[in-house]
């Protein structure tokens, strides 16, 4: 088979959980690393998915690498190459494919829950899981669902935290994380919220976060299991 294709955009924000699901079903991948300068590839032909992680800038940022990324994912959903993406990836499949990333109503940073939509979409990426998924979040703004796009979970505080596209799955929550991941992240958690006037109930505390992260990490590596599951089904071969 070839390789997953997962581009990372900052040192902190890798390939995490996504990484340790490939190689446990024995699924190669290339690590491409557009934070050290690496350029993105041509084409989609050398790569049997698309694997797209976040960072903390925006899609709209004039970078040189957001619009041959996104030509990417146009091209692997032209011909039905799986793509995905986690929180920055998300929003650059979203916009990609004819949506916009705008600000969120506020920000997200840390554990909560979403809300599966009553769709056979949802159905066939959640499986099972009918009431709250746990997800971790990171994000200050958010994607509109691109035309075809279907919404499959959603809470009180950003309306589209994942959808689906045929085979493809865009994501504005991280599912991907490890605990030394939110450790790390956690370390940069002043310099999230250090212009907010007061912290809204969507921003948790690091050590509400840390203090959290057995239980609610355990409970997300069902749901990560899931949508890994039936998103590998697609890959080429």
């Amino acid at each position: 088979m070839k390789p997953v294709a997962i581009f990372r955009h900052n040192k902190t924000e890798g390939s995490g959980y996504f990484a340790t699901f490939l190689a446990a079903h024995s699924i190669p991948s290339q690590l491409i690393a557009i934070d050290r300068g690496e350029p993105v590839p041509k084409s989609v032909g050398e790569f049997s998915g698309l694997c797209f992680m976040g960072g903390p800038m925006s899609v709209n940022d004039p970078l040189p690498w957001i619009e041959d990324e996104c030509a990417l994912i146009c091209e692997a959903v032209d011909i039905g190459r799986p793509v995905i993406g986690h929180c920055l990836g998300g929003q650059l499949m979203s916009k990609a494919l004819g949506g916009e990333i705008t600000q969120n109503p506020v920000k997200e940073i840390g554990w909560s829950s979403a809300r599966p939509e009553a769709n056979d979409v949802a159905r066939h990426w959640l499986g099972e899981q009918r009431v709250g998924a746990t997800v971790f979040q990171w994000h200050g703004e958010t994607f509109s669902l691109p035309p075809g796009a279907t919404r499959l979970l959603a809470n009180q505080y950003c309306t589209n935290q994942m959808f689906g596209l045929g085979p493809h799955l865009g994501m504005q929550c991280h599912v991907e994380m490890t605990p030394e991941m939110i450790v790390n992240w956690c370390q940069s958690w002043a310099a999230e919220v250090k212009d907010l006037p007061a912290l809204p109930d969507s921003v948790q505390t690091p050590e509400k976060i840390l203090a959290e992260m057995r239980p609610r990490l355990a409970a997300m590596r069902l749901l990560s299991d899931q949508l890994y599951s039936v998103w590998i089904k697609g890959l080429s071969i």
